[in-house]
């Protein structure tokens, strides 16, 4: 037993009484002990990061209903030689969809009683492979409390066994007897779904350009464990939801560039009528050829009179978006943002606007509610509209839940387990050093820099921030979406209005940062992971943000191995793009895995087909030896509170805390 100071027990005692409360004599003490040793030594849950889901809801839940296809590679392992493939494709799809499976199964299925009797059985083979990692404690909390005694007893006995033989049987044939086998079946593929992810990391970009990005969250707000690391489009949304006006603009303009009011509306109850009758009759007789949405959606493509009035509201959203983001660059001059105010520069009279010494001509000049005068006004019916669309935003109950968990779960960045996670950029100088970046006046830079934001951002939404001090950081949200040296987003500039304006494709480029430009040097990989403090033999930065062109041979997999971007490209819109669906990169006890995602047909088509996700599986990285529990950040938490319960049992026996009884 190691031997304690008495300065330090005297120091420690307050901690030992109050771990007592909890393990109150040696017995207690020691059988923790012993729980904890033993879990340290079992196999390191499976962890999974996601980057830029964009409102992808179905694909999203999708992915979590078969855990990157873990679940399928796991059914395959116990039945290839069993069950034939479409067998197992069938299995597959009542693990993933249970309910709306067995519906259908209802329907079609003609002896349901040996239907269940199998698939019980099969369920309970399945369940016992994925929480074979895990302690019994654990599995016995994710549980369903009507079944938890049942399940335990079926996962923990064997069926050949002679002895527990017809014990086990009987319990599979009563569940069955007495009209519970689809409860149990539900059940039961719940809990295959919720043991085979240990831990979800989501890298940004929840929200825009796909219509499901509030069920998404409400997804989450059932899920166990998770984190967020904030996205810049998550940002823009935060702002919005605390009553930046340009922020809400920007919101606005996304959804209808993207034909995507579901979320707007359904989703959150904002309302869009007051917009939509502005943008009428303001531009009534506008064709408005360069608002047409992008419809990505395959199932309900937009009317040609939808498109029409989407286009005008969009056009009426980006001017008033302007003007408001003039002004509040212009009120924020320490910024550095004053080439984005563009609006003084548009000569109405020829129809052009002149940039760098250079003039170009406006591809759309039907700009009636700017005044050349004062062009960053609003108009007294913008600023009437701005005042209902604030109110629709910061009113909404379920945006406001929403966005709550992006501050009790997220952050802006996250170490786990060695591996460092930000969405997007770290900025850095032209040599690789990293750069300072003034916030509040005060110059910051690595992981101080983030750290400085978040607590900025985070002040807006409390309570106790003076008025002009939640003012500036409601403001601030607009520079984390598109200021040049916020983290998120890290380019020179955002070029919206050109891209609107301006047919001349040069105005459209964004130079993004150095990070950008370097991050596939292993020393600045390893400059930015010692400037966060990350340990361990394999480290590594992962990001999303930037679509990861597959199709053109681009490799995700950066630095030596030091850098992953595993934005592949949920987003319908970036299909083309990247040739794929996205990407899942997992961390199981064996390595890294990085999980290929081709697109996904629905949900639907998985009930009925046993269609999948097809997904390519590459090998990133192989650990030399199977990851244990006390290979990880959790096994460190644990061998803590072993060291601390050690102080208490030699506490105990040296009579300096009392037992109890």
């Amino acid at each position: 037993m190691t031997a304690y100071s008495q300065d330090r027990m005297d120091s420690d005692r307050r901690v030992l009484e109050l771990l007592s409360q909890n393990f109150g004599n040696i017995s207690a003490a020691a059988t923790e002990i012993i729980n904890l040793e033993a879990i340290l030594n079992l196999p390191k849950g499976t962890e999974h990061f996601i980057a830029d889901i964009h409102g992808e809801s179905e694909a999203f839940r999708h992915i979590l209903k078969n855990a990157s296809g873990n679940i399928k590679r796991k059914v395959n392992e116990i039945f290839s030689t069993s069950l034939r493939e479409d067998d197992i494709r069938q299995l597959c799809s009542l693990i993933y969809y249970p309910e709306r499976k067995l519906a259908l199964l209802r329907t079609t299925e003609k002896d349901l009683e040996n239907f269940y009797q199998i698939t019980l059985h099969q369920l309970i083979k399945v369940l016992q492979a994925v929480s074979s990692k895990y302690s019994r404690s654990k599995v016995r909390k994710s549980l369903p409390a009507e079944f938890a005694y049942i399940i335990e007893e079926l996962l923990h006995e064997s069926p050949s066994e002679d002895n527990k033989q017809p014990y086990y049987n009987r319990i599979i044939e009563s569940i069955i007897s007495t009209g519970q086998a689809e409860e149990f079946i539900r059940a039961i593929s719940h809990v295959i779904q919720h043991l085979s992810i240990d831990q979800l990391h989501l890298l940004g970009d929840i929200f825009d350009r796909g219509d499901g990005a509030h069920l998404v969250l409400d997804t989450l707000l059932s899920y166990r464990d998770f984190d967020i690391q904030w996205g810049n489009h998550d940002v823009l949304w935060m702002g919005a939801s605390c009553g930046n006006e340009a922020c809400i603009a920007n919101v606005l303009r996304i959804s209808l560039r993207y034909g995507n009011m579901t979320t707007l509306e359904d989703g959150y109850g904002i309302n869009l009528v007051p917009l939509a009758t502005f943008a009428m009759e303001t531009y009534g007789d506008d064709p408005c050829e360069v608002f047409m949405p992008k419809d990505t959606r395959d199932d309900e493509p937009l009317s040609d009179k939808n498109r029409r009035l989407i286009a005008k509201m969009h056009k009426a959203i980006a001017i008033i978006q302007f003007k408001l983001e003039g002004a509040m660059i212009g009120r924020h001059p320490e910024w550095g943002m004053d080439n984005r105010r563009l609006l003084h520069l548009i000569d109405l009279q020829k129809g052009n606007i002149t940039l760098e010494g250079k003039t170009y001509p406006l591809t759309d000049t039907n700009l009636p509610t700017i005044d050349t005068a004062d062009p960053y006004r609003l108009t007294a019916e913008e600023s009437a509209l701005m005042d209902k669309l604030i109110h629709s935003f910061t009113v909404s109950d379920k945006l406001k839940r929403h966005i709550g968990i992006f501050f009790s779960h997220g952050s802006l960045f996250a170490v786990h387990n060695s591996n460092l996670l930000f969405h997007a950029s770290m900025p850095l100088n032209e040599d690789g050093t990293l750069k300072e970046v003034c916030v509040e006046g005060k110059p910051y830079k690595g992981m101080e820099l983030l750290q400085q934001i978040e607590l900025l951002m985070r002040s807006a939404v409390n309570s106790d921030t003076p008025p002009l001090e939640r003012k500036n950081a409601v403001d601030y949200y607009l520079y984390a979406w598109c200021g040049p040296d916020s983290p998120l987003f890290d380019k020179a500039r955002m070029t919206t209005f050109e891209r609107y304006f301006i047919a001349d494709k040069e105005t459209h480029h964004e130079e993004k940062g150095w990070y950008y430009h370097l991050r596939d040097d292993e020393k600045i990989c390893d400059m930015i992971l010692d400037a966060f403090n990350v340990i361990g033999e394999h480290r590594h930065i992962i990001n999303g943000h930037v679509p990861v062109k597959v199709g053109s041979g681009e490799n995700p997999v950066k630095a030596n191995g030091k850098l992953m971007v595993i934005d592949g490209g949920f987003s319908k819109a970036y299909h083309d793009t990247t040739g794929i669906a996205g990407y899942t990169l997992v961390y199981h006890s064996r390595g890294f895995e990085l999980v290929q995602h081709e697109p996904f047909t629905s949900a639907d088509e998985a009930v009925r087909n046993g269609t999948d996700i097809i997904s390519i599986n590459r090998l990133v990285e192989l650990s030399s030896h199977r990851m244990r529990v006390r290979d990880t950040d959790r096994g460190r938490e644990l061998l803590g509170q072993i060291e601390e319960l050690r102080e208490l049992l030699y506490a105990y026996r040296r009579g300096l805390v009392k037992e109890r009884k």
